[in-house]
């Protein structure tokens, strides 16, 4: 039997699984959890420990049809001043609460399109960050940089600001492919945009890429990775394009008969993927792929990878703080989350709250569940002793764990004393994997397919 017809007989290409990017996932947060929940986890971080932070800033100039992140369109910038102002609110609020000594390992701002902030605005709001807690030794300041949202102005606000990382979305180069999506970007404006980055100092640059697009052909897949290459980025995420228009309303502008299948998805992820490895890449979890100095290349080594809502992280630190509508912060007591829509996240924090809309408190089973899902994320690999010793995790439901997975996914799983590890050949399969080490029903139709 071929080894595609093996992945198709196991449900690879009919499958609706979640990313885990987290553990529980967030259709399992409940409105249960509130804003004094929140406060109290941020008020029970350790002195002196160094968190991450996220900003989310929820605005675009323009609303790309393939996106299905929370946004809003602007033609102007009064919103999104209103909204820096609301935000600066929001960090004097925690700041209150947190704890003396605190520094940041990670500070990243997301969208939406933070590079929508004016200079200035930039300025402000990176100079009051570092006010309540300053980067740590070895610390990454990184932002979201749309090319085409960009200029030398805000470029210099952002490195006199202390950025360390950019991260640059591209999707597809083609032409053809980009108007499908809504994202006119053409590889001249990237490239100027790579090189204005790395001009100023900013030695660190991730790019995001997409497979499964409509029209993608793999010769169309080869010349946009090859031209992203040309870039010379430090870290690729090479994402699955996740066609959601019950979700996601604008994606009804994508014509779903011009998406290729599940089987002509995973030959472009092919495609691409011997591209980034014959170029010197190595390759970092399921989707990720990033030069030998790069610190998720040294992470993924020594065993040090972790996985959070941004995907494939190096950052160790039990703490992710994240301020502005709907972003959603990590404590090692559960998840909180904020009001996704933007008036009503602004509405609690202009009254002096914060605007904590639902999360998940951990249970014993979250904590070692989570860990094990994580691990075959990250590693491909999950020990037994790790999870029992240092997890708490039931040594009687772990072995019934890994006895129905080798039943289900024996020939692309190698069982061994310490637990188990999925083959190379069975790597499509990893997220399907974790689902059995998942104790919460999943709504499918929320979740993107496994390829």
């Amino acid at each position: 039997m071929s080894h595609l017809k093996q992945l198709s007989e196991l449900g690879l290409f009919d499958a609706r699984v979640p990313r885990y990017t987290s553990y529980p996932t967030a259709p399992q947060f409940s409105s249960d959890l509130s804003a004094g929940t929140f406060a109290s986890w941020v008020q029970q971080i350790q002195p002196g420990s160094a968190i991450s932070l996220y900003l989310h800033v929820p605005f675009c100039r323009r609303l790309c049809w393939f996106c299905a992140c929370r946004t809003q369109g602007t033609s102007t910038d009064a919103p999104v001043l209103a909204y820096a102002q609301s935000l600066k609110t929001e960090l004097e609020l925690f700041r209150k609460l947190l704890p003396e000594g605190v520094r940041l390992s990670r500070l990243h701002w997301g969208g939406g399109t933070p590079t929508m902030l004016p200079p200035n605005a930039m300025r402000a709001l990176a100079a009051q960050v570092f006010d309540i807690a300053p980067l740590a030794e070895g610390g990454e300041f990184s932002v979201e940089i749309d090319p085409n949202e960009i200029d030398e102005a805000r470029l210099d606000a952002l490195a006199e600001a202390g950025l360390t990382r950019a991260s640059i979305g591209v999707q597809d180069f083609d032409p053809e492919i980009q108007g499908i999506i809504g994202r006119d970007q053409s590889f001249e404006i990237t490239k100027s945009t790579a090189d204005a980055i790395r001009a100023r100092g900013i030695k660190s640059l991730n790019a995001d890429i997409l497979y499964g697009l409509p029209n993608q052909t793999q010769r169309r897949m080869s010349d946009s990775v090859q031209k992203l290459m040309s870039l010379n980025p430090d870290r690729i995420a090479l994402y699955g394009y996740a066609h959601v228009p019950w979700m996601a309303r604008r994606q009804q502008m994508i014509p779903s008969d011009t998406l290729p299948r599940p089987e002509e998805r995973l030959d472009l992820f092919e495609t691409a993927r011997r591209l980034l490895l014959w170029d010197g890449y190595d390759e970092i979890g399921i989707d990720h792929f990033a030069r030998p100095h790069d610190g998720l290349s040294k992470a993924a080594s020594e065993g040090k990878l972790r996985r959070n809502f941004q995907g494939y992280t190096d950052d160790t630190s039990p703490v992710l703080v994240g301020l502005g509508a709907s972003s959603i912060s990590r404590f090692p007591q559960g998840f909180a989350q904020n009001a996704p829509a933007t008036a009503a996240w602004k509405k609690s924090i202009e009254a002096g709250e914060f605007a904590t809309s639902r999360g998940h408190a951990f249970s014993h089973d979250d904590i070692w569940r989570g860990r094990a899902i994580e691990a075959l994320m990250c590693d491909f690999r999950l020990s037994r002793a790790e999870l029992i010793d240092s997890y708490g995790a039931d040594a009687a439901t772990l072995d019934t764990l890994l006895d129905q997975t080798m039943l289900r996914f024996g020939q692309f799983v190698k069982r061994n004393p310490d637990g188990l590890e999925i083959t190379l050949e069975g790597r499509p399969l990893t997220r399907m994997i974790a689902t059995l080490f998942d104790e919460y029903a999943m709504d499918k139709a929320g979740h993107s397919s496994a390829v």
